[in-house]
């Protein structure tokens, strides 16, 4: 059976707070992961809605600072809730390490997804 999922890290140089910080602001999400994000609008609370590619759906941003933790969450056609789970830590000699896990959709590669996952990291970095 094929993965579900495809997790992907980059450690950087940059600060766990700087990296952390970019993500707590879902207005960002457009600039490092265009793929996902042309734009962003806050609802209310932690309800936002996107549009990609003129279809619009509805992502909670779920942030839990000490651990360091930023979820991006929707419904997805399944039913269950889910979508990219990203973690921010620390490396004990400066800098950070940042993971992101997200779902293989149904049309999608877990190769064509890595490819994804791999550039978000990237640019993310370069926003820090």
């Amino acid at each position: 059976m094929p993965n579900q999922t495809v997790t992907r890290y980059i450690e950087t140089d940059k600060s766990a707070d700087s990296i952390l910080k970019i993500l707590q602001d879902p207005r960002n999400i457009p600039r490092w992961a265009p793929v996902f994000a042309d734009a962003i609008e806050h609802l209310e609370s932690t309800h936002y809605r996107v549009t990609k590619d003129r279809e619009k759906f509805l992502v909670d941003v779920l942030i839990y600072e000490p651990a360091r933790c930023v979820d991006y969450l929707r419904e997805m056609p399944n039913g269950i809730r889910a979508g990219a789970y990203i973690r921010v830590t620390p490396r004990p000699k400066g800098g950070s390490s940042v993971t992101m896990t997200v779902p293989v959709g149904p049309t999608s590669t877990e190769e064509q997804v890595a490819e994804v996952v791999v550039s978000e990291l990237d640019a993310l970095v370069r926003m820090a």
